[in-house]
């Protein structure tokens, strides 16, 4: 580590602690978009700490949106639950329920659970109820399923009725499988493009005839929106990687700008990985031509509007799958190598902590660095040859929080060996 570098830690940087937690709060409180990652998708402590956060903004700052990394028709049935919609249960039962294709582990966690009941006792309390909402697109058989059963049981709404049931019968061969589609799609898209376009177009186009009881007109929209995306995204998994990456993101922040324009331009809060908040432009992904949430956010709302809080980590326990849907299990992940964020973060004197990133400060932390990114895939031992992206940090987010050892791995709903306790 420079000199300067471990000089600028150490000066800049405060300890995770209550007053380290309200600062951060102030600093966000003033944009309309707070967007709050994790450097993995399986590891407690970014979870708790998101979801204090979240709190905090909500009660003391009146957010009233928090968007996900999951799908619309699993977080729709939360939101439900949280917003008294539903039929009961509890949320461990609304979770377990819901999450229930992989990775089931990111939203149906304790942590989540714990969150949730919280958001639903607030809302219990106040006029101005918040909302959970998944902004992903993987749900595109579940989105079409949904949007089939409520134009079913409303006949007034005929003629998107009938584009829905094209729609599916276009979906239909594949087996509800999206790889079929995609590898099926190198050769055949045409109609299933039209189908879904036209279902949108029609749905957005007469949305103001939908009954907007307990969200219905808007949970119409966002399975149009999803069926559309998630077409294209499958059809673009077998050309380049940037390509599906960017329709993802993009659709994540045209979802994004859905919820805010039905809800009146609310304060929303924004859960995903660093990956996906963490500014695009200021990391390694710019030069393979990707884009992200956070650097569309900060271009459509501009930078004073929105606020980004990364997370790193210097060594710890995940919940993660060594290969794409197979079963997950608990991982160690390695201590970071020196020359990276975390590595650098860890050598500087003092323990966890947050830098806020300001006008006079990022400059300090603008050194082209690695910086560790753990999915829901994960290999520990091969770490070091894809889990750390190049990125200034000063300018990738407004704030990040350093954990030296995270210690407790993500406790999934749906098992039991993994639930004791840290």
């Amino acid at each position: 580590m420079s000199k300067k570098m471990r000089i600028a830690i150490e000066e800049q940087a405060m300890s995770l602690d209550e007053g380290s937690l309200e600062r951060l709060v102030e600093a966000a409180a003033d944009a309309d978009v707070v967007m709050i990652g994790e450097a993995t998708h399986g590891t407690n402590e970014f979870y708790e700490i998101r979801a204090e956060l979240t709190k905090r903004l909500i009660v003391k700052k009146g957010f009233t949106i928090v968007a996900v990394e999951g799908d619309w028709p699993a977080a729709e049935a939360v939101n439900r639950y949280v917003k008294g919609f539903g039929d009961g249960g509890t949320a461990r039962d609304v979770l377990r329920d819901s999450f229930t294709r992989w990775p089931e582990w990111m939203w149906a966690n304790e942590v989540v659970a714990d969150f949730i009941e919280w958001l639903k006792s607030h809302n219990t309390c106040t006029n101005r109820k918040t909302g959970f909402y998944g902004i992903d697109m993987y749900s595109l058989y579940e989105s079409i399923d949904e949007l089939l059963s409520f134009l079913s049981k409303n006949p007034k709404y005929g003629a998107d009725l009938e584009l829905a049931k094209k729609a599916f019968s276009c979906f239909e061969p594949y087996n509800r499988l999206p790889d079929h589609y995609a590898l099926s799609s190198a050769h055949f898209t045409d109609e299933c493009i039209s189908e879904v376009s036209t279902l949108l177009s029609s749905i957005q186009g007469n949305k103001g005839r939908y009954d907007g009881h307990h969200e219905e007109n808007l949970n119409v929209v966002m399975n149009a929106l999803v069926a559309k995306n998630a077409e294209a995204y499958y059809r673009e998994l077998l050309q380049e990687d940037a390509i599906s990456w960017n329709t993802r993101d993009l659709h994540m922040a045209e979802a994004i700008k859905e919820l805010k324009n039905y809800h009146e331009d609310a304060k929303i809060i924004i859960w995903e990985h660093n990956t996906h908040i963490g500014d695009a432009s200021a990391t390694s992904m710019k030069d393979a031509g990707m884009t992200n949430v956070g650097q569309i956010m900060r271009e459509q709302y501009g930078k004073h509007r929105t606020y980004a809080i990364g997370f790193g980590t210097y060594e710890g326990t995940v919940i993660a799958s060594s290969s794409w849907g197979e079963s997950f299990e608990r991982m160690s992940i390695p201590p970071a190598k020196f020359n990276t964020w975390e590595g650098q973060l860890h050598g500087a004197k003092g323990g966890d902590k947050v830098l806020l990133f300001t006008y006079y400060t990022r400059e300090l932390f603008s050194e082209w660095i690695g910086h560790r990114a753990i999915g829901v895939v994960y290999n520990p031992e091969f770490e070091a040859f894809g889990n750390f992206v190049p990125s200034r940090v000063g300018n990738r987010y407004d704030a990040l929080i350093f954990h030296r050892p995270f210690n407790c791995a993500n406790a999934p709903l749906n098992t039991s060996f993994l639930t004791k306790k840290c």
